[in-house]
């Protein structure tokens, strides 16, 4: 298991523990007591990194390597359900951007969601999870087909912005997610989105209009990552710390400013130290808003989404 820099000390209580067992296997030594109080220091020492992580530390936590993919996702909630469909019909299938049927439960929903790599080729392979204009048009023709269908729509987003290369430019990268954002707007069908890891810029935009959107405890949503924020107004990277806590972009940020709905909790340590109960954490919260959303009229879903959207960034002094 890799480790993050504010992590060193879980490490080495990990370690201690490991060979204390160790000694434990080899030898006659009752290691039984030492190995408990180690134990116990350990989780002591989780709880309280975990519980006081600046905003850098959760940018940091949601990039960890080990981190559950929109695909693991996928495959944890649907099981060999899965269909994945491909292309937008019109220039190329993109492989930043996944999209297909699955059902959970006996309900099918339309996943759509940006895919990351988990090594230097299939990072490559899946463009690092910046998906290009045929990507997002890719997922609108998805989503067009589950409203035709009264099927609802899920997406999982993870990116760290749409892709900026000139040629998708030229493609009209920008037209293509407000297109999204208007479409996602008033789609008949039920969206939930949710935040997995990263939620960069109109790339999370893109596929984030819902009736609930939903945020993972270590997930991040902001208009900027922390680096580029820093290279804008200092010049360099040095300030990503400085710039992660004035952009208010942590679950708890998002949630106070309501921006999302709801944040979906985590296990101790991150999504990547049990995936199994994370996975569990989201299937129950895509249950949980689907049922109180299925029963409403196509007209109250659109309404009610349209009035949620209106009311962001209305305060009164």
């Amino acid at each position: 298991m890799e480790y993050l820099d504010f992590e060193l000390p879980i490490k080495e209580l990990q370690d201690q523990l490991e060979k204390c067992q160790l000694i434990g296997e080899e030898s006659d030594v009752d290691v039984t007591q030492t190995c408990k109080k180690i134990e116990k220091k350990l989780l002591e020492t989780k709880k309280e990194i975990y519980k006081n992580l600046t905003a850098w530390q959760r940018v940091q936590l949601s990039r960890h390597p080990d981190r559950p993919y929109t695909l693991d996702h996928i495959k944890a909630l649907c099981g060999n359900t899965f269909l994945e469909l491909h292309g937008d019909r019109n220039v190329k299938d993109d492989k930043a951007m996944i999209g297909g049927l699955g059902k959970i439960g006996d309900q099918t929903y339309m996943f759509i969601g940006q895919q990351k790599g988990f090594n230097t080729k299939t990072r490559q392979y899946r463009n690092f999870g910046m998906s290009n204009p045929e990507g997002y048009r890719k997922a609108l023709r998805l989503m067009k087909s589950a409203e035709k269908f009264g099927i609802p729509v899920v997406t999982l987003i993870d990116t760290p912005g749409a892709y900026p290369g000139l040629e998708a430019e030229e493609r009209g990268q920008g037209e293509a997610i407000a297109r999204n954002i208007l479409e996602m707007a008033r789609l008949k069908v039920p969206v939930i989105a949710i935040v997995i890891g990263e939620g960069a810029s109109g790339g999370a935009l893109g596929i984030g209009v819902g009736d609930r959107v939903l945020m993972l405890e270590n997930a991040w949503y902001s208009v900027i990552s922390p680096e580029n924020c820093s290279s804008i107004l200092w010049r360099s990277w040095d300030q990503k710390e400085q710039a992660a806590e004035a952009l208010k972009l942590t679950a708890s940020d998002a949630k106070k400013l309501k921006v999302v709905d709801a944040i979906i909790k985590e296990p101790l340590g991150g999504a990547h130290a049990d995936r199994a109960a994370t996975f569990k954490a989201v299937k129950e919260a895509i249950e949980k808003n689907y049922e109180e959303l299925k029963n409403l009229s196509p007209k109250d879903l659109v309404n009610q989404r349209m009035e949620k959207y209106l009311g962001m960034g209305v305060f009164k002094g």
